[in-house]
């Protein structure tokens, strides 16, 4: 079985830590800001250059108990939203061979254990589902903010985390090696309390 380091989706991992400043009895449940969510991936183009394309739309929820340390994220991917830059490669993208969104039009990641070093998070372990096929991946997180949002006034979290995977473990694997079968994973991540 592979085991993944992280980044991406990201970020995603990092929404389980503590909201810094505010005391909690309980564990609070974080609403993933779409607007400001975006997940990105990477690959190599034939060796000639590294490819980069998002997801337009994110949806989710983080939960964690600030003083026990603990979380758990629980994120869905609209791929449907997938954005390349080019509307005939996003369609190219979504068929059979890649992501097949007529039959999966989601991916998910559901966390199975957050790690923290101190009061930080410094990875997360979840179960990522692309194309009905689900493997273990860890979530590296890189950075993470927990603050009152300025906006809207109420505790919020940001972080940002990545990942790899080999794009044939999730049966989209076609044009490998030529293609990278390696993708790197990022996402850039903020959730706001209720």
């Amino acid at each position: 079985m592979i085991r993944y380091r992280s980044a991406a989706a990201a970020a995603l991992l990092t929404l389980a830590v503590p909201f810094s400043g505010i005391a909690s009895a309980a564990p609070v449940t974080y609403k993933v800001d779409d607007s400001h969510t975006h997940p990105r991936f990477s690959y190599s183009h034939f060796g000639l250059s590294t490819q980069l394309s998002s997801f337009k739309k994110t949806t989710g929820t983080v939960v964690f108990d600030a003083e026990a340390r603990t979380g758990s994220v629980d994120i869905t991917i609209d791929t449907t939203s997938v954005n390349t830059g080019s509307a005939a490669f996003d369609e190219h993208i979504q068929a059979e061979d890649f992501l097949e969104t007529a039959k999966h039009p989601t991916a998910t990641f559901k966390s199975t254990k957050v790690v923290f070093e101190g009061d930080k998070p410094s990875s997360i372990d979840g179960l990522l589902t692309i194309k009905g096929i689900t493997r273990p991946v860890t979530l590296t997180v890189t950075s993470f903010l927990s603050m009152p949002h300025p906006m809207v006034k109420k505790p919020a979290i940001g972080a940002n985390a990545h990942t790899t995977i080999k794009r044939s473990d999730f049966g989209a694997g076609k044009y490998a090696p030529y293609v990278g079968d390696e993708l790197r994973i990022d996402i850039s991540l903020e959730a706001i309390a209720p």
